[in-house]
Parts: C-alpha cells; sequence; structure tokens
C-alpha cells in the first residue's frame, strides 16, 4: 500500500514537472521569437517593411555596412559614438551618487532620512518623463539645448535623479555589519576611509548591479533624448536614430538596416549581462535579504 503511494505521489509530482516545462518552453518561444525575426531582417536582402515569407529569400551583409557607411542622411557612427560618451558618464556619475547616498542612509542617523526615504518612495511611483517638460525648460533657460551642450543636459538629467534609487543599493549596505566601521573609526579612519577603503571593496556585487543599471538608462532612452536634442541630428542617440529610421520618407530603404543596428546596440548590453550575471544575482539577493 505504502508503495503504491510512493509511485503514484512520483508519477503525479513526474507529470507537474512536465507541464511546467512545457510551458516553460512555449513562453521561451514567444520571447525567442522577435529576436530571431529581428535577426533574419538585418541580413535580408529585400527592401521594405512588407514581405509575404517569415525566412529572407536572399541574405546579405549590406544592411550593416550601410550603418557605417552611408552617413548622408542617418549618421549611425555619430549616434553610436553620442550615446557610448553620454551612458559612460552618466554611469559613472550615477553610480558614485547611488553607492554614496544609499551608505549615509544606511549609516548615518540624521534628522531628514526618514522624510527623504519616504519622499523618493513617493517620487519612485511617478514615471521620470512627467517631469520632461520642465526639465527641459530649464536646461533651456541655462543654455544647454543648443550645440554640443545638448550632451551635457543629457549627462545631467541620466544623472541628476540617481540618487532617489537608493533602495536596493542601501539594502545591500545594511547586510555587511555596522562593528567593521566602529572598529575602523576606533583606528581612527574617517568616514571617507570607511566608505573608501572598506566597505566599497566589500560591496563588488552591489556595485556590478548600479553600473549596469546606470549604463542601461542612457542608452536606451529615447524620451528624454528626443526632447532635448529636437532637431540638432549631429547630436541624436542610437534610440532616435532607430526611429527616425522607421519613419515614413526613411522606412523603405532603412528598414532592414534599422533591424541591424538593433542587434548591434543590444550586444554589448547582452555580453555586459551574460558576463555578469552572477554578480548582478549576487546585488539582488543581498538587498531583499536586508
Amino acid at each position: 500500500m505504502a508503495v503504491n503511494k510512493f509511485h503514484s505521489a512520483k508519477r503525479k509530482r513526474f507529470i507537474n514537472n512536465s507541464i511546467v516545462h512545457v510551458i516553460l518552453a512555449i513562453l521561451a518561444c514567444v520571447w525567442v521569437f522577435p529576436i530571431l525575426w529581428v535577426i533574419l531582417t538585418s541580413f535580408r536582402a529585400e527592401k521594405g517593411s512588407y514581405v509575404s515569407t517569415f525566412f529572407p529569400q536572399s541574405f546579405t551583409l549590406d544592411n550593416y555596412t550601410k550603418l557605417f557607411t552611408d552617413t548622408t542622411i542617418l549618421n549611425f557612427p555619430k549616434m553610436f559614438t553620442n550615446t557610448l560618451f553620454i551612458a559612460v558618464c552618466s554611469c559613472i556619475i550615477a553610480t558614485f551618487y547611488v553607492l554614496a547616498v544609499s551608505y549615509c542612509l544606511s549609516r548615518m542617523k540624521f534628522k531628514l532620512r526618514k522624510p527623504y526615504m519616504n519622499m523618493a518612495m513617493i517620487l519612485g511611483l511617478f514615471p521620470g518623463f512627467m517631469s520632461m517638460i520642465a526639465v527641459y525648460f530649464i536646461l533651456k533657460a541655462m543654455g544647454l539645448t543648443e550645440g554640443n551642450l545638448i550632451r551635457l543636459a543629457l549627462i545631467l538629467c541620466y544623472s541628476g535623479g540617481a540618487g532617489l534609487t537608493f533602495q536596493i543599493a542601501k539594502g545591500f549596505f545594511d547586510t555587511i555589519p555596522t562593528a567593521i566601521d566602529e572598529a575602523a573609526l576606533l583606528d581612527g579612519c574617517t568616514r571617507w576611509q570607511i566608505f573608501s577603503k572598506i566597505t566599497l571593496p566589500l560591496s563588488k556585487p552591489i556595485i556590478v548591479y548600479t553600473v549596469l543599471t546606470s549604463f542601461m538608462a542612457p542608452w536606451l532612452d529615447f524620451i528624454f533624448a528626443k526632447v532635448i536634442c529636437r532637431a540638432n541630428s549631429d547630436q541624436y542617440t542610437i534610440a532616435i536614430g532607430l526611429w527616425k529610421m522607421l519613419e515614413k520618407e526613411y522606412i523603405d530603404n532603412w528598414y532592414t538596416s534599422f533591424a541591424a543596428g538593433a542587434v548591434l546596440i543590444s550586444i554589448p548590453i547582452a555580453a555586459l549581462f551574460l558576463f555578469m550575471q552572477r554578480y548582478y544575482v549576487d546585488g539582488v539577493s543581498g538587498a531583499v535579504k536586508g
């Protein structure tokens, strides 16, 4: 009797696991399908956005070549350079802001600590693009919406509010024992020395997580970049460039190159996530544990 119950439970568990695996396989196909379609389109030799077959009838590398050679209308290399510069600068500044604010809120007790944390939580409920009109007119009043200063304006937009996104990093810093800080203070270390020489070396997972998220925001953003750049085509970012390729006057000749550009800009992000996946998971789990 007990043996039959054991085999029955084992059979039910096997069936349940099989159903779960089938569902996950179906979801994986649904998620992979758009990626496969974009990759195939990037190698398609036929022009235009409307085709009768899923698989290209002929393949070519001209779509990738066109991105770097045909710069008379849409200068993809310039857009890539602009985006890379903005993303790297914003990432460095935003990472420092996030780690500094998170450390202060985790280790220091001051009068406005709780109100600031509550304010940041409330502001986090609203999307950032709600303030884009006000931000644009502030930047315009400062003279940062023309010429090369547009890149500075975008860097300020992406890194200015980074201090409000402290929750995950603060949760990680809370897991580091305060006894380490107290021992360092007794040895004569300053708060800055504790932060830079003790806390940061122990916080590699959350640093990697913060760097990844701080880099992706400017790399993929379209709304703020479009509002601030406006008609300054020499300051366009990749997101604006890909959007321009889908406009009525360009879509017939640039649609397949649009797919090629989408593949190219996804490679750096995919490589970063694959290489740093272990640190990324450790950072999130440490924050939840805190």
